[in-house]
C-alpha cells in the first residue's frame, strides 16, 4: 500500500540534472512534484497546481526567481518559497526575504538538506493553535483563527514566516529571546549560528509593525510607538512602552 502524499511541491530550475535529482529525492520522501524550467513556465504551473510549497531557483533564463515570487504573491498565492541560490550572497538572501520568500539553500546543496528545509517550512506554516485566537500587545493584535494582523486598527500584511516570528515574540511579551531561540522556534532547523536571517526578518517586521503612521485629532501625522526592541548582545523582545501602557 503506497504511503499518502505529504505535500505537493513545484520545483523550478533550468538545469535538467538538478531538476531530476530534486524530483527523485522528493518523490522518495513522499512528496508529489511538478516541475518548470523557466520563470514564465513556473508561474503557469504554480497557478494551475496551487502547491503547498515552491522550490525556486533564483537564476532563471527569462525572469528571475524574485520576480516570479512577486508575481505569484500579487495574485494571492501564499505558498511558501524555498530559494535555490547559486552563491552565498547576503544580498540574494535579503532580497528573497523582501519579496516574500521563506528560506534559501545555497548551491551546491545536499538533497537531505533540501528535504529537511522543506519539512521545517511546512511544519511552521501548517501549525494551528487551539487556544484563544486573539493575542494582543498594546494596540497590536493577532487573530489566530483568521491569521489577520492589525495595529491601531490598520491591517498588516505578513508572510507566513514573518507571522510566525511575530507570534513567537508576542507569546513571550516582555521576555528577551536570543537569536538561537528564535532560529530554533521559528525555523525549526539548525542554521549553525547564521543569525543574519533573524536580523533581516526582525528588520522587515519592524518596518511593518512599528512603521505605521497615525493622524491625530489635530490632523498631524506621527508614528506609533516602537514595540519591537533590541537588547544588544542578547536578542529581541516585544512589549508595550511603559510610558504608553494603560493599567
Amino acid at each position: 500500500m503506497s504511503k499518502p502524499i505529504e505535500a505537493t511541491i513545484v520545483v523550478v530550475d533550468d538545469e535538467p540534472s538538478i531538476r531530476d535529482l530534486l524530483v527523485a529525492s522528493l518523490h522518495f520522501a513522499g512528496f508529489e512534484v511538478e516541475t518548470a524550467a523557466s520563470g514564465s513556465e513556473a508561474i503557469e504551473v504554480i497557478e494551475k497546481t496551487q502547491p503547498d510549497l515552491i522550490v525556486l531557483d533564483v537564476m532563471l533564463p527569462d525572469i528571475d526567481g524574485f520576480t516570479v515570487t512577486r508575481r505569484i504573491r500579487q495574485e494571492g498565492i501564499e505558498a511558501p518559497v524555498l530559494f535555490l541560490t547559486a552563491r552565498d550572497d547576503t544580498q540574494d538572501k535579503v532580497m528573497g526575504l523582501t519579496v516574500g520568500g521563506d528560506d534559501y539553500v545555497t548551491k551546491p546543496f545536499s538533497l537531505e538538506e533540501v528535504v529537511a528545509r522543506i519539512r521545517a517550512i511546512l511544519r511552521r506554516t501548517r501549525e494551528q493553535v487551539e487556544d484563544d485566537p486573539i493575542i494582543k500587545v498594546g494596540d497590536l493584535e493577532i487573530n489566530e483563527d483568521s491569521h489577520d494582523v492589525s495595529r491601531a486598527g490598520q491591517a498588516i500584511d505578513l508572510s507566513p514566516t514573518e507571522y510566525k516570528l511575530l507570534r513567537y515574540l508576542m507569546d513571550n511579551e516582555g521576555r528577551v529571546l536570543s537569536k538561537a531561540q528564535i532560529l530554533d522556534h521559528v525555523w525549526q532547523y539548525d542554521w549553525g549560528g547564521d543569525a543574519a536571517i533573524v536580523e533581516s526578518y526582525i528588520s522587515y517586521l519592524r518596518k511593518k509593525v512599528d512603521g505605521i503612521e497615525l493622524v491625530d485629532d489635530n490632523g498631524e501625522t506621527h508614528k506609533v510607538d516602537a514595540l519591537i526592541q533590541t537588547k544588544r548582545g542578547i536578542g529581541y523582545m516585544i512589549r508595550e512602552p511603559k510610558s504608553n501602557s494603560e493599567s
